[in-house]
């Protein structure tokens, strides 16, 4: 008779028998390849679901989106310029426009609604310039033209010192930064504008920047005594102008 440990491992050696010898995870459906040139859709289908791609992706960016990014949702035969007019169209009646800043593409409320989304208090981005102070606005408006700029060389500029308050100031605000320093005694560091400054004044580049022989033509570049006048070089209507600009700020 044979004993219990010999059954015991008879079953067991015929259930290991039975069952497989790997155990393998049921493979996982390959995610499917994104379709850029949608040639199974009618050409007004296609042209439609380009134009909400690329809208939906703006949307969705906090910063900019540049053209080659988006080009990679479109299909190859997309006349991608013809694309932003229809969105751009298709916005006119919307409360936001489609603006091209900063080397890409975005999404920005319109100005009437400015103060609206501010009294809203919602924690929105900032719309608009933020508000800035005359010897604030003179100094970034001659970092932008004149960069790599120390200090010296934008109080020079300006015929008063430009304390390192105000640096800090548009430092702080992302409008400016440290460029590479000065080859002169001390070795001071150049200002230079970022793609912050860009996004905020609406420039798609530096080369975007108003004429400066024009501006100084006009008298907009020259010393203190038109310092607010500075107000009209980035756009900077009255509705967005700092309270008291008729005085100019002490440093």
């Amino acid at each position: 008779m044979r004993s219990m440990k010999a059954v015991r491992r008879e079953a067991t050696s015929a259930q290991e028998a039975r069952a497989p010898t790997s155990r393998r995870a049921a493979p996982r459906d390959p995610e499917p390849l994104f379709d850029a040139d949608l040639f199974d859709l009618p050409q007004a289908m296609r042209w439609r679901e380009w134009m909400g791609r690329v809208e939906a992706a703006i949307f969705a960016s906090p910063a900019p989106v540049t053209r080659e990014a988006l080009a990679k949702l479109v299909g190859r035969d997309c006349n991608f310029d013809d694309l932003i007019s229809d969105i751009r169209d298709d916005l006119r009646a919307r409360p936001y426009d489609l603006v091209h800043v900063a080397g890409g593409y975005q999404l920005r409320t319109k100005a009437r609604y400015a103060h609206a989304i501010r009294l809203l208090g919602s924690g929105a981005r900032d719309v608009g310039p933020p508000q800035l102070t005359p010897t604030e606005l003179l100094t970034v408006t001659a970092i932008a033209y004149l960069q790599p700029a120390t200090r010296a060389e934008l109080s020079q500029f300006a015929g008063r010192e430009i304390s390192r308050d105000v640096i800090g100031r548009l430092r702080e605000l992302d409008l400016i930064a440290a460029g590479p320093r000065a080859p002169m005694p001390g070795a001071p560091y150049a200002y230079v504008t970022t793609k912050r400054f860009l996004e905020v004044f609406g420039f798609a580049s530096l080369r975007d920047l108003p004429d400066i022989e024009k501006l100084e033509d006009a008298g907009l570049l020259q010393r203190p005594a038109v310092e607010i006048e500075l107000d009209g070089v980035f756009g900077i209507g009255d509705e967005d102008a700092v309270e008291g600009a008729d005085e100019l700020e002490d440093d």
